[in-house]
């Protein structure tokens, strides 16, 4: 069946192009009882209008690029559907964009959302070398962007970030208010959001006159990071050290190290505490339940969802760092 065009719904209406064009982007007075015989002809013919010529002509595709280094750590999806749950809301569409957390892949990524007259983008945990090389702040000034954690200290660009360091703070405070002394601290190899953290670790430790336990796994973001969580955890405890507490940088490794202790017969949490960090679902369903830190990730996503939006329709690129705080969240481990 041959789609509808514009000139058919004009000839069913007995109107001109002009005036359906003014209904459909509703940019210009119509009188009320032409207006309903416009509607009721695109009703009738079910047109659809043409989405690329109404981005030519208002200028504006009416859609976000939303690019995160991972699409199986379950902190990126929370974020990415609280960000799309509002632009959708606006009438927007999103592209997700997959760049498994490297530099090149982010810069490739942006050039082909720039091709595509994008209206807006909003980077997760972006890479640090595309940060402090100044190629964000130089994007900033032609497309509407707005990043989402990650590197921040000095750089010109609009943000919306966790308080990964109190978070930290807290959980380091608790552990050691339950009279641990030996916390191990868990982390994957690239992460900004992980130096956040093992900075804080390194700090409380000192300053706590306690010994330095840092485990390094290759990744971190991926469904691998479970495994090699487990494996890290029990060579460590077999090794001959025994931890009390272990604190991981997100739910999958904290899930990796809760299967490593057990593997090795430590009982959790009477022999060694846990606690993971971005309170994803999977810290609800382990066994013992993860206590872990709350990243709040669906309101991030809110949060950076209503600041783009904003960014694109009232051309407020004043450069702006949101803070949303977290909490601590204590179950079984």
């Amino acid at each position: 069946m041959k789609r509808a065009t514009i000139q058919d719904v004009a000839a069913a209406a007995g109107v001109s192009i002009t005036t359906v064009s003014r209904v459909i982007n509703d940019n210009y007075p119509v009188k009320a009882s032409t207006r309903k015989k416009v509607e009721e002809a695109i009703d009738i013919l079910k047109f659809k209008p043409n989405l690329l010529a109404r981005s030519l002509i208002q200028n504006s595709t009416k859609t976000v690029g939303i690019l995160t280094p991972s699409i199986e750590n379950l902190f990126f999806s929370e974020v990415i559907k609280g960000v799309d749950s509002i632009l959708k809301e606006k009438g927007y569409t999103t592209f997700l964009c997959h760049t498994e957390g490297e530099a090149s892949n982010e810069i490739e990524v942006i050039h082909s959302l720039v091709d595509r007259r994008v209206d807006g983008m909003v980077v997760l945990d972006p890479r640090k070398e595309n940060v402090v090389s100044g190629y964000f702040e130089e994007l900033a000034k032609r497309v509407p962007l707005l990043l989402v954690n990650g590197y921040a200290q000095g750089i010109g660009c609009s943000y919306v970030l966790n308080d990964g360091e109190g978070g930290t703070r807290m959980a380091l405070k608790y552990l050691i208010s339950e009279g641990c002394k030996r916390i191990v601290f868990l982390r994957g190899k690239k992460s900004h959001s992980y130096d956040i953290k093992e900075e804080v670790y390194l700090e409380f430790m000192k300053a706590h006159d306690m010994e330095i336990r840092i485990l390094r796994i290759k990744d971190g973001n991926d469904i691998k990071t479970v495994e090699q969580a487990k494996e890290a955890v029990a060579d460590y405890i077999l090794s001959g050290e025994r931890p009390d507490a272990l604190l991981a940088c997100n739910d999958w490794m904290a899930v990796g190290a809760l299967s490593g202790a057990k593997a090795v017969g430590l009982s959790i949490p009477k022999d060694m505490r846990i606690i993971g960090f971005d309170n994803t679902i999977v810290s609800m369903i382990t066994e013992p339940k993860l206590s872990t830190v709350d990243q709040q990730m669906t309101k991030l996503g809110q949060l950076a969802g209503n600041r783009i939006y904003k960014m694109m329709t009232t051309k407020d690129i004043e450069n702006q760092k949101t803070y949303l705080e977290t909490k601590l969240m204590i179950r079984e481990s």
